[in-house]
């Protein structure tokens, strides 16, 4: 029976456990470990940054859009007559001015809102308590015949306007039905930064003018009095926010609009600009039965 050396024995057992990473073996792999997950971070910080953005972009646009096809359908209401034979001055009677809307002239179914930020219309209902921007309907009316005008009380008369918010992303376009039995405003759309408002005004003669005198048709909202003659169209500017910390960079958007603002304007967006990310939207109306 052969014996094995203990020697022999404790050194082969000694080499074996001393078999494994060196030091530099293992700061080698951490070293490339960190570059790895340093790769990974970043490629999923970019794409969550890409994706906040695309997010952002997406909610002004599907804003604007709502915004646009919300005050061309109510500017596009301003007007109607049920009756197409009744007289405007008729059917739009005189309203002195309130608390919201500066006076109607007789025959107008459009006016200036009180705080300059708005426009107030007037339009009768197609049927019979149909629903005003608050949800209330109203005046009921004998509906049966097409043509047919509706009592006076049935005029439906909004206020829509804006309303700046603590931040530029919480500014709001709300409507008031002076129509309704508790008129209160109702908020339409968040994400507003600003918003702009022109009157075109011109008496009969409007269509013989030269069109190099077209862009003095149009005047600022605040500027507009009795005295600029009837308002034709109505043309609107809206600019949208996304929350803050959304950009880099400069924006051409908020830099042409800033630039095109007056000083008070200037200075609530330089506050509360905070790298977001803007959308404009435009739109122009012309009032029913009121072009020449």
């Amino acid at each position: 029976m052969h014996l094995q050396n203990p020697s022999r024995t404790m050194r082969n057992l000694s080499m074996h456990s001393q078999r494994g990473l060196s030091m530099i073996e293992l700061l080698v792999a951490l070293a490339i470990s960190s570059f790895l997950l340093l790769g990974i971070s970043q490629i999923y910080l970019d794409n969550k940054r890409t994706y906040l953005f695309q997010q952002s972009q997406a909610g002004n646009q599907e804003n604007s859009r709502f915004a646009t096809l919300m005050l061309n359908e109510y500017l596009s209401k301003a007007g109607y007559r049920r009756a197409p034979d009744q007289l405007v001055e008729d059917a739009f009677p005189q309203v002195t001015a309130n608390t919201d809307c500066q006076a109607f002239t007789k025959g107008s179914p459009v006016t200036a809102a009180k705080d300059q930020l708005g426009i107030c219309l007037r339009y009768q209902p197609t049927i019979s308590g149909e629903l005003d921007c608050q949800g209330d309907g109203t005046t009921v009316f004998d509906d049966s015949k097409a043509f047919k005008a509706p009592s006076a009380s049935s005029l439906i008369t909004l206020v829509l306007r804006y309303e700046p918010g603590a931040e530029l992303n919480t500014g709001a376009l709300q409507c008031k039905s002076l129509s309704a039995s508790s008129p209160a405003y109702v908020e339409l759309l968040t994400g507003i930064a600003d918003f702009r408002l022109e009157f075109g005004v011109g008496g009969k003669d409007l269509l013989e003018k030269k069109l190099t005198e077209g862009s003095g048709r149009f005047v600022k909202a605040a500027a507009w009095t009795d005295n600029s003659g009837p308002i034709r169209a109505v043309r609107y500017s809206i600019l949208l926010a996304s929350r803050e910390s959304q950009r880099d960079g400069d924006s051409q958007i908020y830099s042409d609009w800033y630039e095109t603002s007056d000083a008070t304007t200037k200075a609530r967006l330089a506050a509360g600009d905070k790298s977001r990310i803007y959308q404009v939207a435009h739109g122009t109306q012309t009032i029913r039965n009121l072009m020449p």
